[in-house]
């Protein structure tokens, strides 16, 4: 048996510290992506490495997934391995074993993280709005400039899939450019 601890933050910037904080173990995965998708390096890594018998520590359910389909879905691949998940936060330990209270709990905690991810999309989605509004939000720098990308198609004669791939943007932003929009 291999403890074996998983750690994930959104960012590059956040730190990590305070997850499984003086617990120790045989080996530790950490990622620092968002948790929207389960295509992360890291948790991959660990799904790899982990076999029967060992025991994934997670610090809260919401570290290892951020909506309920991909928490029961993770928790149902790790248990699948025979390895079982201990959530230290929420104090919860799922080893595979059909237990309805703990399927409920499982549930239940996955859905308030899921709820929980909507409502901060929500509130960011309101501030951006709001920061339009007032004119003081721009949306991020553009990359390569409209004018940039109307040459490579103009002059150069490239087609949109090759000027894209040339200036290292979108086919869609190179759409956009070359319809005048200045939200390239």
């Amino acid at each position: 048996m291999v403890d074996v601890a998983y750690i994930r933050v959104s960012s590059v910037e956040q730190n990590v510290d305070r997850q499984l904080d003086g617990l120790t173990f045989t080996k530790t995965f950490t990622d620092k992506v968002s948790g929207a998708t389960t295509e992360r390096p890291a948790l991959q890594l660990m799904i790899e490495f982990i076999r029967e018998g060992d025991v994934v520590h997670v610090h809260s359910i919401d570290r290892l997934a951020r909506n309920l389909q991909d928490l029961l879905a993770l928790v149902e691949q790790i248990n699948g391995k025979g390895a079982s998940v201990r959530f230290h936060k929420e104090s919860l330990h799922f080893t595979g074993e059909h237990n309805p209270m703990q399927d409920l709990m499982l549930s239940m905690i996955g859905a308030v993280a899921q709820f929980e991810r909507s409502m901060i999309k929500e509130r960011q989605r309101e501030g951006i709005a709001k920061a339009k509004a007032k004119g003081v939000y721009k949306g991020r720098t553009k990359a390569v400039s409209n004018e940039d990308i109307q040459k490579a198609i103009t002059a150069d004669k490239l087609s949109y899939r090759d000027a894209a791939k040339a200036l290292g943007v979108s086919v869609s932003s190179v759409q956009r450019a070359m319809k005048g929009n200045t939200e390239a």
